[in-house]
């Protein structure tokens, strides 16, 4: 299983800029993204030799995460593929990155929303050029995508804990 620690490790950076990438083009992150993670999850938490509590504890964090992430869908302050996004993350983390994760993410979430307020403030002209997904992006009243900041926080985190370690080489 420890050949398989690397690769297994690597799962979550590789779908973290998938996420970040389509969440900015489309305004969604694709289920299978989630689902992805979440079956990678206890692969790689064993082949980076985890304890059975640290996974357990680990999973119980992503079921906290979906929790919160529902509340804020529910108030419509969250996409709900950015909710499960966030949850499927989570356990990777663990108890060590977590607050790294939530730190780099809240940070990285205000980052972007000063970003696209002063880009949505610029002259018409420039918002008006380019692509129609980065049309949409320079439009005054519509989301952002939070993703992207979840998937900043999450790798940059990530090295910090159990699983990313193994990743990183840390």
């Amino acid at each position: 299983m420890e050949a398989l620690a690397g690769p297994l490790a690597l799962i979550l950076p590789v779908v973290a800029v998938a996420a970040a990438v389509h969440d900015v083009a489309t305004y969604k992150i694709p289920n299978w993204m989630s689902a992805v993670l979440l079956a990678a999850f206890i692969p790689a938490a064993l082949a980076a030799g985890m304890e059975p509590r640290a996974i357990a504890i680990g999973a119980l964090l992503g079921l906290l995460a979906l929790f919160a992430g529902m509340g804020l869908f529910a108030a419509n302050l969250l996409g709900g593929g950015d909710a499960k996004i966030l949850a499927a993350m989570t356990p990777f983390m663990g108890v060590a990155a977590l607050p790294q994760f939530m730190l780099f993410t809240a940070l990285t979430g205000g980052l972007v929303a000063l970003i696209f307020l002063l880009a949505r403030k610029g002259p018409s002209w420039l918002r008006a050029r380019g692509p129609g997904w980065r049309r949409r992006l320079m439009t005054p009243g519509e989301p952002l995508p939070y993703g992207v900041a979840i998937c900043v926080g999450a790798l940059a985190a990530y090295p910090a804990g159990d699983i990313g370690r193994v990743a990183f080489g840390g």
